[in-house]
């Protein structure tokens, strides 16, 4: 007979609260014992997969105990109520001044904000670049009505963008044998309509960083052959928390004058938690005063430049106690020892077979990544959606995808070598990849071209 109280001394699993399924559409009636109620959802988490054998996300999945313990210090903290935690605002304004050195921003008021992740930093960037070319195109009498943003092979944030704000995207398609952006197809695409060029370091589908200062350069020579001046905003989502200490002699960011705008994610290679982004501008004149606003009625006048408003401060925190704790020499040994073990990777992936590697991660192109193709012509019972599928198996997750426009018959996987993916992981991740190449060798399946939902791409 079952009862219709519990007891609270009952056993969790035994009492009638967990007796039936969790109320999944309707508003449950009646207040229940917490601690129940956490096991069950707790529960429900375990059909999640492994975040740290999740080598398709670019976000960090582990931290260390001090970043927890801030992040609980800090979750009652709106970032937005500058008055009430002046000093979570304080720390804020550290790191913009901080990553202003870091990515060699002229000497000045550091300009820039922390957003919830580097898209809404990239939606900033690209507003600004919009608004101060309308702002030089009413000045000359000119119409607003058609500007045009071009980008490389770009993640779905700056299709939001372009969708969002009536902008006309102009994506440089991949072609056989070129997967990013050149100069040479940037400049077929300028025109006085141009608000701005978007390099990608360290782009979504192959990990290469596109290159930002030839492009500068090209730029540079257009503007003194027609008076067009194009500013760019480098998209350093990833690649902005790795070059400076990886690849220091790189020219990307603010050592180029025309670079105007810079995006980054602080919980990607900045190692911060999940939920932080950060968008700087070259000088003040960059930011168009249209896009600040001040508050006024939460206790003081405050400034706003970001997207979101309502937002916890404890990622800012943590990224700040981030750039404390490991400096230049600390991120340069983390991200040291990711990109060794990528090249680790590519070397052993190489060795099978019937991979062609994409890219190795090479620290001086890109990200620490690894991707791959089957080799043209290789004859296989498989396809890599097959061999993603196949090593969810031992919850592996190693995305496989088509690429974009105009290489979609081509079928790319990838590894992310994040903090936390130690060369013992790598090392199991091969056995497992070597042992699914042995069953699908033996029970040979081809997934078609167009049905590989089951193991998409996850950014």
């Amino acid at each position: 007979m079952s009862r219709k109280t519990d007891n609270p001394d009952d056993e969790i699993y035994g009492a009638r609260t967990l007796s039936a399924s969790l109320p999944k559409s309707h508003f449950p009636d009646q207040e229940e014992n917490p601690r129940r109620i956490y096991m069950a959802v707790r529960d429900e988490l375990m059909l999640d997969g492994n975040s740290r054998q999740n080598l398709a996300t670019f976000c960090q999945t582990w931290e260390e105990p001090e970043i927890h313990d801030l992040m609980d210090a800090c979750i009652d903290k709106n970032m937005i109520d500058k008055d009430e935690y002046p000093q979570t605002a304080e720390i804020e304004a550290r790191c913009v001044r901080m990553l202003a050195n870091l990515w060699h921003a002229p000497e000045g008021p550091a300009t820039g904000c922390s957003t919830t992740g580097s898209s809404e930093a990239a939606m900033l960037g690209g507003l600004a670049m919009k608004r101060r070319w309308e702002a030089r195109r009413r000045a000359q009498g000119k119409p607003t009505d058609k500007p045009n943003l071009i980008t490389g092979p770009v993640q779905v944030c700056w299709h939001k963008f372009t969708r969002y704000w009536d902008v006309e995207h102009r994506e440089i398609p991949m072609e056989n044998g070129r997967m990013l952006m050149t100069p040479e197809e940037v400049l077929k695409l300028c025109d006085e309509n141009t608000i701005g060029v978007v390099p990608t370091l360290g782009v979504t589908f192959t990990g290469e960083f596109e290159p930002v200062k030839a492009v500068s350069d090209a730029l540079d020579t257009l503007e003194r052959e027609t008076g067009l001046n194009i500013p760019i905003h480098v998209d350093g989502a990833s690649g902005g928390f790795l070059a400076p200490f990886c690849a220091p002699e790189l020219e990307w960011d603010f050592r180029l004058p025309r670079v105007r705008s810079i995006n980054a994610s602080g919980h990607k290679f900045g190692l911060a938690p999940l939920g932080v982004g950060w968008v700087m501008w070259r000088e003040e004149a960059d930011l168009p005063d249209e896009m600040v606003f001040w508050v006024n009625y939460l206790g003081g006048d405050m400034k706003d430049i970001a997207l979101n408003f309502s937002r916890p401060g404890g990622q800012i925190v943590c990224q700040y106690y981030n750039f404390l704790r490991l400096g230049r020499e600390g991120y340069a040994k983390i991200h040291g020892a990711c990109y060794d073990s990528a090249a680790y990777l590519a070397r052993e992936l190489d060795a099978m077979g019937p991979f062609e590697i994409v890219f190795d991660g090479d620290r001086a192109r890109g990200i620490p990544a690894v991707s791959w193709k089957l080799k043209d012509g290789a004859e296989t019972g498989f396809t890599l959606f097959d061999l993603a599928d196949r090593l969810r198996v031992r919850g592996w997750q190693v995305p496989a995808y088509t690429l974009p426009a105009h290489c979609e018959d081509q079928a790319v996987q990838r590894i992310l070598v994040r903090n936390g993916v130690s060369r013992d992981l790598c090392a199991m991740l091969l056995e497992d990849l070597r042992s699914a190449l042995t069953h699908l060798d033996a029970h040979p399946h081809k997934t078609p071209l167009g049905e590989e939902d089951a193991s998409g791409f996850h950014h």
